[in-house]
């Protein structure tokens, strides 16, 4: 036994099995050197075929495996169970990220689950490019899960721990399988969750998607060096590597199938940055994307990649009969649209979408399955849709860092083509049962009757009529600021007055009580009291907080936003007490008492604090006064009305 682990709470079998699954099918999710696993079938085997099964699947003699079966722990248990289902087989080839070397073997293991004593036992192959097979006998290990009286415990096994190798990649190190592995295993087996969604890459070969995300990966990297745009460019740019990937070897895959040569063409509808377009042109494929706003970046790609800035509303003028793929990747009030248009394209038009911001055929959906998850009910929502559609929908899950990473996929029709004119009018009949349906839930759920044509973000609400229905509201062209900046200044300069009033209001209740606070100090500056967020909303009248719902984060944001006045922790609101320093960023430089942005506003403790500013006019980075005001040099925002 080389470790092993108490668990707190009493385990079952079954919890035990579902962890003991994750780490043989999905090693990666611990092991971040790995892609994955390819697995063979599984096959039931009694003891007394075991010795066989593995000198077949190890390649050695019977006497060889011999002395492995004490540590295999082969028996012959009376327990009612039949011999055949006693021990399950099986063979998982190691995909690693990076080939650790470059002899070209092919890293297996043989999976042993001893499904009587809840065990499963490692046996690590190695096979050559001539295909000769070598066990490893040095990382034969073994997991357990024995239950004891009082408690369950955890164990690890390994063979010949003193002769263990290790390369970090497909041998991690012992050391590491006690530490990591073992921990993670104990926490999987009492939770015993199972996932709502499908195991990462299920469509495709992880072994092909893993060699050219590394290719790829490589070629694109200096994108993130050039990034124009604020959002942030290694999420981004190896986002969009990731999603090239998986489409192009879901593309390639495709061909093989059809024994076809010529790449598919595709359109990418709400392209945004476009650099999935510009890796998909780059890499053989025509196609081109669209979006209503053109960005920075797009100049950066050169003749080659295809981009057109233009709004995109779903009628008989936006169908691509002659493209073979639609794409919609984070799509927004496009993603319900493309199952349509692809099927309305032509027969063969096959579509892509990976859902992130829920959107409904005219407005924000509208949840109505509280037992489900949001993104769960939405993903289930354009599984449907596809479906009404007339395609066979396929489900997975990328590999990509963002939390919205399930994709759908219709590459096949559920009717033949003939039968295309039946196929659009229950298409038809959908998209406008689902306006109408939108309609009267909206209209039910509005506060304000008297404006019933209206949805609380301002579209309108759809009168169904043709085939594509009516009230789709394509965004603006120019991109609306929701971060409370560009809110009106009074309505900003009320909030942060009424909030710190209230704040400095606690202290003077306090009274006598506050003396051994830290809400005063020996010079008596008063620092106020906190409050939750949800006690300063309460401080506000529904128009204001009305107002602030719009905005990205809300309250929170703009009370963030005027750090000058407040602090915000752990979800509590402070007056902030600049003697104790100013906000605090991750990998910034204090600015220099020479910046250009000293003195170029009014400090609001020197205006509006009943002891004034705690910091002298020398120390104090804002103007105590119009005269000590500067001019500033940074460009005016524009303020909404």
């Amino acid at each position: 036994v080389i470790s092993e682990l108490s668990l707190d709470v009493r385990c079952k079998a079954e919890g035990f099995w579902s962890a003991a699954e994750v780490w043989i099918k999905k090693p990666h999710v611990v092991n971040k050197r790995l892609c994955g696993v390819k697995e063979s079938e599984y096959e039931a085997v009694c003891s007394e075929d075991l010795g066989s099964c593995l000198a077949r699947l190890t390649g050695t003699h019977g006497h060889e495996l011999s002395e492995l079966f004490p540590f295999i722990h082969v028996y012959t248990v009376d327990s009612g169970i039949k011999a055949e289902e006693s021990w399950c087989v099986g063979v998982r080839t190691i995909i690693p990220k990076v080939e650790p070397n470059c002899n070209g073997n092919v890293y297996k293991e043989v999976i042993v689950k001893d499904l009587i004593g809840q065990a499963v036992t490692f046996l690590p192959i190695e096979e050559t490019r001539e295909g000769h097979v070598n066990l490893k006998k040095s990382n034969i290990y073994k997991i357990q899960l024995e239950e004891n009286t009082d408690e369950c415990v955890l164990r690890l096994h390994a063979l010949s721990p003193d002769q263990w190798f290790s390369d970090g990649v497909a041998y991690p190190k012992l050391s590491w399988l006690t530490a990591e592995l073992l921990p993670k295993l104990a926490r999987w087996a009492i939770e015993n969750k199972s996932s709502e969604f499908k195991s990462t890459l299920s469509l495709i070969p992880v072994e092909k998607y893993s060699v050219l995300y590394q290719q790829l990966k490589n070629k694109y990297k200096e994108m993130v060096k050039v990034w124009p745009e604020v959002t942030d460019p290694e999420k981004f740019v190896f986002e969009d590597v990731a999603i090239a990937t998986y489409l192009l070897v879901l593309w390639a895959e495709e061909r093989a199938e059809k024994g076809v040569t010529s790449r598919q063409s595709f359109v990418d509808l709400g392209c945004g940055n476009g650099l999935l377009v510009h890796i998909l042109n780059n890499e053989g494929h025509p196609g081109k994307g669209i979006d209503v706003r053109k960005r920075k970046i797009w100049d950066l790609y050169g003749p080659n990649t295809h981009l057109e800035e233009k709004a995109i509303t779903p009628s008989a003028s936006f169908l691509f009969p002659e493209t073979d793929w639609l794409i919609g990747n984070h799509s927004d009030e496009l993603t319900p649209w493309i199952p349509v248009i692809a099927a309305r394209s032509s027969y063969s038009c096959r579509y892509f979408v990976l859902p992130c911001c829920f959107f409904d055929f005219c407005g924000k959906y509208q949840r109505r399955h509280c037992k489900k998850t949001q993104y769960r009910e939405y993903i289930d929502f354009i599984s449907e849709v596809s479906g009404a559609c007339g395609f066979q929908t396929d489900e997975d899950c990328l590999r990509i860092p963002s939390t919205k990473r399930v994709c759908l996929i219709g590459r096949s029709r559920s009717y033949e083509e003939p039968e295309g004119e039946l196929a659009e009018a229950r298409r038809t009949d959908y998209i406008r049962g689902r306006q109408v349906s939108y309609t009267s839930f909206t209209n039910v759920t509005q506060k304000d009757h008297s404006r019933h044509n209206h949805h609380g973000d301002g579209q309108e609400i759809p009168e169904p009529g043709s085939e594509w229905g009516s009230g789709f509201q394509p965004r603006e062209k120019t991109e609306t600021v929701r971060n409370c900046a560009a809110l009106p200044r009074d309505l900003v300069d009320g909030v942060v007055l009424k909030v710190a009033r209230a704040l400095l209001e606690l202290t003077a209740e306090a009274g006598e009580e506050g003396k051994n606070s830290s809400w005063k100090d020996t010079n008596n500056w008063h620092a106020g009291g906190s409050l939750s967020i949800r006690e300063v909303a309460e401080l506000l009248d529904q128009s204001t907080l009305q107002t602030l719902k719009k905005e990205c984060g809300g309250l929170q944001t703009l009370l963030k936003n005027s750090h000058q006045v407040f602090r915000v922790e752990g979800g509590r609101v402070h007056i902030r007490d600049w003697r104790n320093g100013g906000p605090v960023r991750v990998n910034s430089k204090p600015k220099s008492q020479t910046s250009g942005a000293l003195k170029t506003r009014l400090c609001w403790f020197h205006t509006h604090h009943p002891h004034g500013c705690p910091l002298s006019t020398e120390d104090c980075l804002f103007a105590h006064g119009e005269d000590d005001l500067r001019p500033s040099t940074r460009p005016l925002k524009k303020l909404r009305s």
